[in-house]
């Protein structure tokens, strides 16, 4: 490492692999990334195989493995949180689905004040050119970005019955929940390319190691940050075997995520004077908003066992992994090569609200995350949670040693709303997998089972049976209202000079999907807005709104000339028979 650089990024996860390659396309710049964890080796198939997703999580080479303070509407139950432990960070280690989430989610961010240029309109141009969508490239989609994403084939029996199952549940199909209509269920993207993982570490920042603008330093844990007044002016640093380092830097652009961005601006004296005095911090900036305002997704498994011996459980048998190696390995194929959540879609649970708060990814298996299955019976399953909670948590400091864990609080199912929203959740989804599509392959609901049946029945069996669906976000939020934290023309730190985050922390609310796509569009719009550059045009193709009197399909597709072009998706509240809405 050099003594000083223009820019430190602090983390090599998602955000950070985007950055230091936009950053560094400049020559006469340098850049320098910090990252916590280890490399990720190439030769390591734990991380690149794609059907691996499940062995990572929880191992200490892979996973800070944090969890939740006892969540007090669980039942005092702490909830396991994995981060990437690794360049790559969590797109290392996740599901590897692509979902932007609705256009009505950055429209809402652009509600806000002083966010008016984070609409549907100026996100899009960064989604598209950051990807490369291999099922084509449109007014919606890109066709040349680093992320290139492959569509899950989804051709199973039990995939063709769910499709089949939903439209016999009232609800359409869409070309591309990424697209013109994200309401719907499709084959859904993943960041899968030629049969392997394509972390944002593969995607952004191997294809530029050469540069010698641009130095990666892994193991390489940043303890605070180094002041002069309220410029930020370098980074303290932790190598392997305890060694102690600074490095100056122009500018320190925080990317380590909803946990350790808030956690490092403590850390530094950036925070809630309270919060920093009650852990031994001196306040140096007065910013309450830091580690509030937290957000994620809770998930279920809905599980059924199948009668027909067509679901993957049989390659969980663990003398076939020798097997799935070999055609992983020599020929990109085979069951190793998938992520297996390759279809699902979007509803809405009830009229109320205005864009899909509801996705469903399916499984053509009965397994938890961590690999295990109800006694390695065929079975099928969705993942199920409300997409847009109104819960609210918080991340904070203890002490000020950087090597023990913040207290992270989520207060899951802790409003009335949320409750209310989980109950829908779970009688949509039953309707839809009791289809006839289904009666062939349907021995039965596992999980949670017929027991589980009122609505309070299902929260009890939601407190004690939910997991996160790995999505914090939102902790340092962009805006410019008394809780705000970082500003949204330039990604600086409110009252600071020289410090940015650019993460999911900075989310001013959750989107409807998995967050990896916009956490990867906030860095591309990041790197403009840091850079200088003039940022790109906004876009305006036209984009499904439910009752609009929009086209189920783009304007001009010969398809909409088979439906009235008022049609109107229905939502769960509608698409349900009137006796299967009511509670017990």
């Amino acid at each position: 490492m050099r003594a000083r650089y223009d820019y430190v990024i602090v983390g090599g996860g998602s955000a950070g692999s985007a950055l230091a390659n936009r950053l560094s396309a400049d020559e006469s710049t340098t850049v320098l990334v910090l990252e916590a964890g280890r490399a990720d080796f190439l030769v390591d198939p734990l991380i690149h195989m794609p059907a691996a997703l499940m062995f990572p999580s929880g191992n200490p080479l892979y996973d800070w493995a944090y969890e939740t303070d006892p969540e007090p509407h669980m039942g005092g139950r702490k909830v396991p949180h994995a981060r990437g432990k690794v360049l790559g960070g969590s797109s290392s280690i996740n599901g590897m689905i692509f979902q932007r989430g609705n256009a009505g989610d950055y429209d809402k961010w652009a509600s806000f004040e002083g966010m008016q240029d984070w609409d549907y309109a100026h996100c899009l141009p960064y989604f598209k050119r950051m990807e490369t969508c291999v099922a084509g490239a449109d007014a919606w989609r890109g066709g040349s970005g680093p992320l290139k994403m492959e569509r899950g084939p989804a051709s199973s029996p039990l995939f063709q019955a769910f499709f089949e199952a939903t439209g016999q549940a009232g609800y359409s199909r869409t070309d591309d929940v990424n697209g013109y209509r994200q309401e719907g269920f499709a084959p859904f993207d993943r960041n899968v390319y030629r049969g392997s993982r394509l972390s944002a570490s593969r995607a952004y920042l191997r294809p530029v190691r050469d540069r010698k603008n641009l130095d990666v330093a892994t193991l390489a844990m940043a303890t605070g940050l180094r002041w002069s007044g309220n410029r930020v002016t370098g980074v303290d640093v932790v190598r392997p075997g305890r060694r102690h380092q600074s490095v100056e830097a122009g500018e320190v652009i925080l990317c380590g995520g909803a946990f350790n961005s808030p956690q490092l601006l403590q850390l530094s004296g950036v925070g809630d004077p309270e919060v920093l005095r009650a852990a031994g911090v001196e306040p140096r900036v007065e910013l309450p908003g830091v580690g509030e305002n937290l957000q994620d997704h809770l998930e279920v498994y809905l599980q059924h066992t199948s009668l027909q011996p067509v679901s993957i459980a049989p390659w969980l048998k663990k003398w076939k992994a020798p097997w799935i190696g070999a055609q992983w390995l020599f020929f990109d194929s085979g069951v190793g090569a998938s992520n297996h959540f390759e279809a699902g879609g979007f509803i809405r649970t009830n009229d109320e609200v205005a864009y899909p708060n509801l996705m469903f990814h399916f499984l053509p298996i009965a397994v938890r995350y961590d690999g295990t299955a109800p006694e390695g019976k065929h079975g099928f399953q969705v993942h199920i949670g409300p997409m847009n909670s109104d819960v609210r948590g918080r991340v904070r400091i203890t002490d000020a040693d950087p090597f023990h864990h913040p207290s992270i609080l989520f207060n899951y199912l802790s409003t009335e709303n949320d409750r209310r929203e989980w109950v829908e959740v779970i009688r949509a989804a039953r309707h839809i997998l009791s289809q006839p599509a289904f009666a062939a392959f349907d021995g039965g609901e596992i999980s949670p089972g017929p027991s589980v049946d009122s609505d309070q029945e299902i929260i009890d069996w939601v407190a004690q049976d939910a997991e996160t669906a790995l999505h914090p976000s939102c902790s340092a939020k962009m805006g410019v209202d008394d809780m705000a934290v970082v500003d949204p023309g330039s990604m600086r730190v409110h009252g600071t000079e020289g410090l940015r985050v650019v993460d999911a922390s900075v989310f001013p609310t959750i989107t409807n999907g998995n967050i990896y796509a916009p956490v990867m569009m906030v860095a591309e719009k990041a790197a403009d807005l840091i850079a200088g550059n003039t940022p790109l045009a906004p876009e305006h193709p036209p984009v499904f709104r439910a009752g609009e009197g929009m086209p189920l399909y783009p304007p001009g597709d010969p398809r909409n000339e088979a439906w009235d072009t008022r049609a109107e998706v229905p939502s769960a509240a509608r698409a349900m028979a009137p006796h299967e809405k009511e509670t017990s």
